[in-house]
């Protein structure tokens, strides 16, 4: 496979909302390119993108898929992110391995989430922006007030190069406002046409020529005395805006006829950033200080992995980009994280599926490694002389959490491995075991997330679960102070078992168990006093109620008696068992429900009702206000946990998507009767069963 220089390397994030044809951009640029023969199309099932099974199932991107192609000496990486929320981890690592984001949206749509989210995304990276309006050509779609819609939202920032010649309703050519060229596409192949041209397109050609000028003082002299400005200072204006972040370019295309794709193409290679003209990459070295990482073939060697595969023919795939330096099959693998190195698995090459061998991954270029077991997805492949973490990949956090019932009994353990690489391949995807209720936990971004990964299990690992509301981790404690004896005396021939204490219990602020001895005269000899307070230890793990863990417990044990031959430790532990059963119900026991921390944040239309349903949740509002985010508000409330579980699906429901929110625990009150009363029936049943 050709080698290419950083300065001829382009690597491309396709990122916007579901359904806007981002997936059907991705195949028109390879198809023009020549690297298929047929256009892929997602209805079909067919695409180089959207290989993988779940996908064709369900017609739309659920993780990032790359595929590179060749045009004018210059390779550019597409990076296909998925569209829907569910999946944003994906957009997540498409945009930590891009220079520059292309932003998906169709004729006759507005500002929708996807686009928004995906334009935060670029903005956090720092990385350049282009817009592509696809669908110009099909029926009741209007180009321009689209580009006015997004326009007026997003500000003066937005430029049109290319756009639509309408005849009616009907897109009869592209005009690239850039050289004033006009092209038809009769059997998607560009011809040149005499400059068409309408009110639209003098007006956009005006609007482009007024964004170019206001990055260099010399061409806005020129746009004001009213010049016109050649090709040349509009390319050269244009391409220093992008990587400013002044100008986000907006190209107008057919995806599906791929029309205008061409012109999408050759802004790519001269507008798009390269990767040493990209911004410089802010890492730390081996002593935690601060460095600059930038693109140079000859630099330390700086390589990323932003994203992994478990697949069952090749093994664990790396993707990685190679910041600085290059990666050959002998350079030796370094991983910053761990410490260790291992040997360089085999170099490839991806087109969506399909792979093929390469002899090494070149400065800004990406690329894959097989079987490098101990590198995980965020890890930095760097020299053990000059080490360096890159920043990782800055993935959502899992909003909605469900138990995993393993449909098959004793295969328990197939359905945690298989969770586990599941979870290496999306870190979105979060496992791990309640041991407090002995559930498998599964988190992810949504209940399309968490479908896909029942589906996954089924399919790849061949085992089964279902999904229910996990448990809550309830406590109980008392509230009362009493004075119980636990006796414990056994005789059946032989020596015999003899255990007497007397203890004090009482409420108290700790949550682990407070032991104290009050026994003077030797009642209880001091070499019994660790059996007692272990045998309480083993008591409060369940409580008199519904059988959750005792908190904030004092044990005092103050008399007792003993047989000088029948007793020993075990009658004693057994003792203060008995003891702990009698008092318990004497305390006056309660049911405690954890209390979360809950920050959400929504747009200003939405805080009312945010609001309404958190009070419905038996939620103390603490506070709101204006959030770092424009439009949007920040409310800072107190919640039950136990009423959060499809808190994620009401906020994205009630913000179409814009809402998110931290939940994190802050303590345990009483739970009120009637919850309490509900926790208790619910665990006799489960007792029951």
């Amino acid at each position: 496979m050709k080698s290419y220089t950083v300065n001829n390397i382009r690597n491309i994030a396709i990122a916007g909302h579901t359904g806007k044809g981002k997936t059907a951009l991705s195949e028109a640029m390879l198809y023009v390119a020549g690297v298929t023969d047929r256009l892929g199309r997602v209805a079909d099932g067919n695409t180089i993108m959207d290989y993988d099974a779940e996908e064709k199932k369900r017609q739309c991107s659920i993780s990032t898929s790359m595929a590179s192609l060749e045009w004018r000496d210059t390779k550019i990486n597409i990076l296909d992110a998925p569209g829907k929320f569910d999946f944003a981890g994906g957009m997540a690592e498409a945009m930590r391995a891009a220079d520059c984001a292309i932003i998906v949206t169709s004729a006759g749509s507005g500002i929708d989430v996807g686009l928004e989210k995906a334009i935060k995304a670029a903005d956090q990276r720092g990385i350049a922006k282009f817009f592509a309006i696809t669908k110009v050509d099909s029926d009741n779609r209007d180009f321009y007030k689209t580009f006015e819609a997004l326009r007026a939202e997003l500000g003066n920032k937005l430029c049109p190069v290319v756009v639509p010649y309408m005849n009616g309703p009907v897109c009869e050519a592209f005009v690239n406002l850039c050289s004033n060229r006009a092209f038809k596409y009769p059997n998607g192949r560009p011809q040149e046409i005499d400059l068409v041209s309408d009110d639209n397109v003098v007006n956009m050609r005006a609007v482009l020529e007024e964004a170019v000028a206001t990055v260099d003082e010399a061409l806005m002299e020129k746009f004001f005395e009213g010049e016109p400005l050649t090709q040349e200072e509009i390319i050269e204006g244009l391409t220093k805006g992008v990587e400013t972040g002044e100008i986000w370019p907006v190209y107008a295309c057919s995806a599906t006829k791929v029309d205008g794709c061409d012109m999408l193409l050759d802004a790519i290679i001269y507008s798009a950033p390269s990767p040493d003209k990209a911004k410089p990459e802010i890492a730390t070295d081996g002593d935690g200080n601060e460095i600059e990482i930038t693109a140079k073939s000859d630099g330390p060697l700086a390589a990323l992995c932003y994203k992994t595969i478990a697949d069952p023919f090749v093994g664990k795939m790396s993707f990685i980009k190679v910041i600085s330096g290059k990666i050959t099959h002998d350079t030796p693998c370094y991983n910053a994280r761990t410490g260790k190195t291992q040997r360089m698995g085999k170099l490839v090459a991806v087109k969506g599926i399909k792979q093929e061998d390469i002899t090494e991954i070149t400065t800004g270029d990406i690329g894959v490694i097989t079987k490098l077991d101990d590198l995980a997805t965020g890890d930095t492949i760097c020299s053990a002389k000059d080490i360096i973490n890159l920043a990782p990949v800055d993935f959502p956090a899992p909003s909605l959490s469900m138990a995993a019932i393993v449909k098959k009994k004793g295969e328990e353990d197939k359905v945690a491995s298989g969770l586990r690489k599941i979870s290496s391949e999306d870190p979105t995807v979060v496992f791990e075991t309640n041991h407090e209720t002995g559930e498998m936990i599964i988190s992810g971004l949504g209940e399309q997330h968490l479908e896909v990964v029942v589906s996954k299990l089924k399919t790849k690992y061949g085992v089964e679960i279902d999904l229910k509301t996990p448990r809550v981790a309830y406590r109980e404690t008392i509230r009362k102070s009493c004075q119980v004896q636990g006796r414990h005396k056994k005789q059946s021939g032989g020596s015999g078992q003899f255990g007497d204490v007397f203890i004090r219990f009482e409420p108290h602020t700790e949550d682990h168990l407070i032991f104290e001895t009050e026994v003077v005269g030797g009642s209880v000899p001091k070499n019994f006093f660790p059996a007692v307070e272990k045998g309480l230890q083993e008591a409060i793990l369940k409580g008199p109620l519904a059988g959750y863990p005792v908190v904030g417990l004092k044990a005092v044990l103050y008399d007792g008696s003993y047989h000088p031959v029948d007793s020993n430790e075990m009658a004693f532990k057994t003792a203060a068992k008995i003891a702990y059963k009698n008092g318990m119900a004497q305390a006056n026991p309660v049911i405690l429900e954890p209390i979360g921390e809950l920050k959400v944040y929504m747009p200003d239309a939405n805080l009312g009702d945010i609001m309404g349903d958190i009070t419905k949740r038996r939620g103390r509002v603490l506070g709101m206000g204006a959030a770092d985010e424009p439009k949007m508000q920040e409310l800072v409330a107190e919640v039950p946990m136990a009423e959060m579980g499809d808190f994620s699906v009401t906020l994205r429901s009630v913000t179409a998507g814009r809402g998110y929110f931290t939940l994190e625990f802050a303590r345990y009150e009483d739970a009120p009767m009637n919850v309490a009363q509900k926790v208790i029936e619910e665990a006799k049943k489960d007792m029951e069963e």
